[in-house]
């Protein structure tokens, strides 16, 4: 218990400045409300089903967009690791496509599948599946030699050798790429809900901020804050779980 109120102790440092800031008059609540006023807004949007129903349509639009970009980047990096056909023909596209502002390909995604979910599902896959790519290649690549000779030595046909070989042994840097990539993931989403607006968190955020109900923009906007901290902590256990044989 102590070991958690030393770690989280400068937010809780910055929430009291926060709360002191606006109740002294130091600046405009009606720009920055306090704490306790954004509690008492999240309260209402959870109350009244505005928060539960965008924050399932948006995580549904999340977890979709991952579990597409999870399996196609860990197909298309391991595929680029072992033929090299492969890589000369996607690397030279993801190296062009790295450096573009992810949130950059949203218009471009809304022109191709318009207002709906899907533009969203595209947005938040394409931004995804770099990293995962990226994380993907260099650990199959980094993968020993002798592992996958000796597997080839007992007879293991090529889908085994990369399935129970070179897909293990690249399972730390495989999960690295997913844990940026939903990190990555929620930036995303939140723009995409942003510019198309019509459901989501990023929808209510927009809504209630040109409403001007400014407590209840920023109780959406600690959702998502919280929402992200929470996935990140859980993919780190489900990390450990899955790389405890290493140790």
């Amino acid at each position: 218990m102590k070991a958690f109120v030393i770690r989280y102790l400068p937010l809780l440092i910055l929430g009291g400045i926060w709360e002191a800031l606006p109740q002294l008059g130091l600046v405009d609540r009606a720009q920055l409300p306090p704490p306790s006023e954004v509690a008492v807004a999240w309260l209402e949007l959870l109350y009244s089903g505005d928060l539960a129903a965008n924050g399932l349509s948006s995580l549904v639009v999340l977890v979709q967009a991952l579990l597409l970009s999870v399996s196609v980047g860990i197909l298309l990096g391991v595929s680029m690791a072992r033929f090299s056909l492969a890589q000369d023909i996607f690397e030279p596209v993801l190296k062009a496509l790295y450096p573009v502002p992810k949130s950059a390909l949203i218009p471009i995604m809304i022109i191709w599948f318009g207002l709906g979910a899907t533009s969203k599902v595209a947005s938040v896959f394409l931004g995804c599946l770099l990293p995962i790519v990226t994380s993907t290649f260099y650990g199959a690549r980094g993968v020993e030699q002798t592992l996958i000779w000796s597997s080839q030595s007992v007879g293991a046909r090529p889908v085994a050798v990369i399935r129970d070989v070179i897909i293990p042994a690249a399972m730390p840097d495989i999960l690295a790429g997913i844990r940026n990539a939903i990190a990555i993931g929620f930036i995303l989403l939140i723009s995409a809900e942003l510019l198309i607006g019509q459901v989501g968190i990023g929808y209510l955020i927009s809504f209630l901020g040109e409403a001007g109900l400014y407590p209840g923009m920023f109780a959406a906007i600690l959702t998502v804050s919280a929402a992200g901290f929470l996935a990140d902590r859980a993919f780190v256990l489900v990390m450990r779980r899955a790389l405890a044989w290493r140790q």
